[in-house]
């Protein structure tokens, strides 16, 4: 155990030390972003629809259980190193996987192979509340949008 936390602590020196170098080739970039009045480069992924609906364990709820990314924008972005999340801290990371413009894929909770609009989780159980947020941070870890559901209906922040 005291292996694998030291271990846990190094890796994170590492980010840490990355974001910081990643931080600092920033300001020519964010400068052009407020030109064009973005909110960040990757504003142009957002979480689309939410089906929080399946009921049951079986493969098939699990996999009626989904959270859709969708690219808004017109040029295609690699969402590899995105991360889906849910309020208890569930977290799903993309891999390779290249979201043309105007295209979306959905993210199932369940086990399948994945493809240009299907990914899966390949989880046992749903990690998808009747209320949750479902929050969509980009491969440097920025919050690129929320998406929040309960009794009052959907909420989107972002």
């Amino acid at each position: 155990m005291p292996a694998s936390l030291a271990t846990r602590r190094t890796l994170a020196a590492v980010l840490a030390v990355g974001a910081l170098i990643g931080a600092a080739a920033v300001p020519a970039a964010a400068a052009d972003d407020h030109r064009h009045g973005h909110h960040g480069a990757h504003s142009s992924v957002v979480i689309g629809d939410v089906e929080n609906a399946g009921r049951g364990q079986d493969n098939r709820a699990l996999n009626g259980e989904w959270v859709e990314v969708k690219n808004t924008g017109r040029n295609a972005v690699n969402l590899r190193g995105y991360t889906l999340t849910d309020r208890q801290g569930n977290r799903y990371r993309f891999n390779d996987l290249r979201l043309d413009g105007g295209s979306a894929v959905r993210v199932h909770t369940g086990k399948g192979r994945d493809s240009r609009h299907d990914v899966y989780q390949d989880r046992r159980r749903q990690i998808w509340d009747e209320r949750d947020t479902a929050t969509l941070r980009d491969a440097r870890g920025n919050v690129v949008d929320t998406e929040s559901w309960g009794r009052r209906g959907h909420h989107h922040h972002g």
